[in-house]
C-alpha cells in the first residue's frame, strides 16, 4: 500500500505528512484552509478541512475543475461538497487546462485564470467514518481522536444526511420570548411548542434551515441557520435552551435578527426566502415599528405569533395596542397568528407550519435582488468584434452577479442578434447564478448586420412570453445604428410590462438609444465611448433595476 503525502504550509514552513493508505484514504489527513492542490503529492487523497474556512481569504481559481494553486478547502466549499463546519473531502488530480472560469457559489468567489499546469476536482469521500462528516460534527477531528462507534448501515447513514422538506426551502429565524413576562413554566411550554413546530417543518439540506434568537433585555442568538441541519440535533438544541428573564424587548430582537442573522456569513442562503417567526407572550416592552420596517426592507417576512393576549384590565400597560399590525410583513391577516394559551398549542402546529412554508404568500421576500426577470439583448454584429464581444459578456456577467439567481429567485436569459436572432438561453434554463454566468460567458460570437428592432420583437415574444408584469427588465447592448425601426417594437415591449434599459457603445446613436429605453429616458439610457467603460455602468444599472422594481411593486 502506498503512503500518500500532504505538504502543509504552517507559519512559513512546509511539513511532509505520510501514512499508509490505499487509492483513496479512509483516514483523512488534517490540512489548513490555505493548503493548495499543489501541496498534495499523491492522487485520491482524503483531506480533513477545518471549520470556518470562509472566514479566511482563500484563493480559488476555476469552477468544478480548479487550478492546483487553489485552496483545496475553499474549492470544496465552492463546489458544494463541504460545509462551513469542515470535514473530509477527496481530492483528484487532473492535467492542466485553459480558461478556468470564475463563479460565485456557497459564499466563495472563485477567480478566472487563463491557464495553469495542473488541476484537481473534488468529491465527497466514501468509506469515511460518519463522525468526520460536517453534517454531524461542528469540529473536525482526526479519526484516532474519536471514540469507537458501532458501524451504521449505509441506508441509515444516507437517511441521516439527506432529506428535508423540499417544498419549504426557507431560511427561518425563530425569535422566542424569554422575558419575565412569560416565566419559567410557560417558557418550557413554549420550547415544547417550538420543538413540535421544528419537527413539522422537517429541516434538512434540501429543506428549511432554522436558527433561533431569544428576546429578553438584549437579544441572544442561540444558534445560526447552519448550526443544526439535521432534525435530531435541532430538536435537542431547542430542548436545551436556558430561560433568561428580563424585559420583553422584542423590537431589539427583530432589529438584531434583520441586521445580521440572514447574512451569508451567518449561513443565509442566497435566493432562499427569509422568514422570521416572532413569539410574544402578552405584549412587548419596546417599539416594534422601526425594527419591522428594516426587516421588510431587507426582504424578511415577519410572522407574529401572540399567545395569551392582554386581559382588559392589562390594556393600560400595553405601550402600543397595534403592535401586531406594525410588526408583521403585511397587515392582511396572513402574517399574524393568535393562540389563546400555552396549554393549547399542539393543534396550532400544523396550520402555522403551512403558513411559514407558503412561498407564494411571502410578500416581503419580493425584493429586486430575488424577484426580477432580466433579459440581455446582445449585439453580435460585425462591428463589435470578438474581443469587444467578450467585454460585453463580462459586463453582463457583472450585472447577473448582483442578483440572487435561483429557481425561487431572480432569473436571467439572453438573446444575441445580428440581422437574425438567436435565443442563447431562456429565463428558466439555469436555476443558479453560477450556471447563468457560465452560460453567458460561453455565448459564441455571431457576426453580421444590425437589426435591433426585430431583435426586440423576437425577445418580447420568445424570452418574456410566460412571465408576469412588474418585474421584467430588458437590457439592450449595441454599438451602432440599427437598420430597422426600434421605436415601435420598444413601445410594444413596454406595453407588455417590460422595462427597457439601452446601453450604447462607440457609434451607437443617442436617438436610437432613447427611442428604445423606458421613461424617464435619462435614467434608462446609458452610453460609453469605449467597450472597456462598460464595467463602470454595472452598479448604475443594478440600482436602476431595483429602483424601478420598488416603485412598481
Amino acid at each position: 500500500m502506498s503512503r500518500p503525502s500532504v505538504l502543509l504550509p504552517l507559519t512559513g514552513f512546509f511539513f511532509l505528512i505520510s501514512s499508509t493508505s490505499g487509492s483513496e484514504s479512509s483516514v483523512p489527513y488534517p490540512v489548513t484552509c490555505v493548503t493548495s492542490g499543489a501541496d498534495l503529492v499523491e492522487d485520491g487523497v482524503v483531506v480533513l478541512c477545518p471549520p470556518d474556512c470562509t472566514q479566511w481569504k482563500v484563493s480559488v481559481f476555476g469552477t468544478e475543475i480548479y487550478a492546483s494553486v487553489s485552496s483545496v478547502c475553499g474549492a470544496a466549499i465552492h463546489r458544494g461538497v463541504l460545509g462551513r463546519s469542515g470535514g473530509p473531502v477527496s481530492v483528484h488530480k487532473l492535467q492542466g487546462q485553459q480558461n478556468y472560469m470564475s463563479s460565485y457559489a456557497h459564499g466563495i468567489q472563485s477567480l478566472a485564470l487563463s491557464h495553469w499546469t495542473a488541476s484537481f476536482n473534488l468529491t465527497k469521500p466514501v468509506n469515511v467514518p460518519l463522525e468526520l462528516t460536517s453534517e454531524t460534527s461542528t469540529t473536525a477531528l482526526p479519526a484516532a481522536a474519536l471514540p469507537a462507534k458501532k458501524p451504521l448501515k449505509k441506508q441509515s447513514v444516507k437517511k441521516a444526511l439527506t432529506g428535508g422538506n423540499k417544498d419549504c426551502q426557507m431560511d427561518i429565524a425563530m425569535v422566542i420570548d424569554s422575558s419575565n413576562n412569560i416565566g419559567q413554566r410557560r417558557f418550557n411550554l413554549q420550547k415544547n411548542f417550538v420543538t413540535k413546530l421544528a419537527a413539522m417543518l422537517r429541516v434538512g439540506s434540501t429543506g428549511p434551515h432554522i436558527g433561533l434568537i431569544q428576546a429578553s433585555d438584549s437579544p441572544r442568538t442561540e444558534f445560526l441557520l447552519t448550526n443544526y441541519t439535521q432534525p435530531k440535533e435541532l430538536l435537542f438544541a431547542i430542548k436545551e435552551l436556558a430561560y433568561l428573564g428580563g424585559d420583553t424587548n422584542t423590537g431589539k430582537a427583530i432589529m438584531h435578527t434583520a441586521e445580521t442573522f440572514f447574512s451569508q456569513e451567518n449561513g443565509g442562503r442566497r435566493g432562499h426566502p427569509r422568514v422570521m417567526m416572532v413569539l410574544i407572550d402578552g405584549w412587548p416592552s419596546d417599539d416594534l415599528e422601526q425594527a419591522a420596517m428594516l426587516a421588510r426592507e431587507s426582504g424578511v417576512n415577519i410572522f407574529l405569533v401572540s399567545v395569551t393576549k392582554p386581559a382588559p384590565e392589562e390594556l393600560a400597560m400595553v405601550r402600543d395596542k397595534d403592535f401586531v399590525k406594525k410588526a408583521v410583513c403585511k397587515d392582511n391577516g396572513f402574517f399574524s397568528y393568535s393562540i389563546p394559551s400555552w396549554f393549547s398549542t399542539t393543534k396550532h402546529v400544523k396550520p402555522l407550519a403551512q403558513k411559514l412554508c407558503s412561498l407564494d404568500s411571502l410578500l416581503c421576500s419580493k425584493t429586486c435582488y430575488n424577484s426580477v426577470n432580466i433579459g440581455f439583448l446582445i449585439d453580435g454584429s460585425s462591428s463589435v468584434g470578438e474581443g469587444n464581444f467578450q467585454l460585453v459578456l463580462n459586463f453582463l456577467a457583472g450585472i447577473a452577479r448582483s442578483f440572487d439567481v435561483s429557481d425561487v429567485g431572480a432569473r436571467i436569459g439572453a438573446v444575441q442578434f445580428t440581422y437574425d436572432q438567436r435565443l442563447e438561453f431562456g429565463l428558466s434554463d439555469h436555476s443558479s447564478k453560477e450556471d447563468s454566468i457560465n452560460a453567458l460567458r460561453r455565448i459564441p460570437y455571431m457576426s453580421g448586420g444590425t437589426a435591433t428592432g426585430a431583435a426586440i420583437s423576437y425577445t418580447t415574444q420568445n424570452l418574456f412570453r410566460r412571465t408576469g408584469p412588474g418585474r421584467n427588465f430588458l437590457i439592450v447592448v449595441t454599438d451602432g445604428q440599427s437598420y430597422d425601426d426600434v421605436r415601435v417594437p420598444a413601445m410594444d415591449a413596454q406595453r407588455q410590462g417590460i422595462t427597457i434599459y439601452s446601453v450604447g457603445v462607440a457609434w451607437a446613436p443617442l436617438d436610437d438609444l432613447k427611442a428604445m429605453s423606458s421613461e424617464p429616458k435619462e435614467s434608462h439610457t446609458f452610453f460609453t465611448r469605449e467597450f472597456t467603460g462598460l464595467a463602470e455602468l454595472v452598479p448604475l444599472l443594478v440600482r436602476g433595476v431595483c429602483r424601478d422594481f420598488t416603485e412598481n411593486n
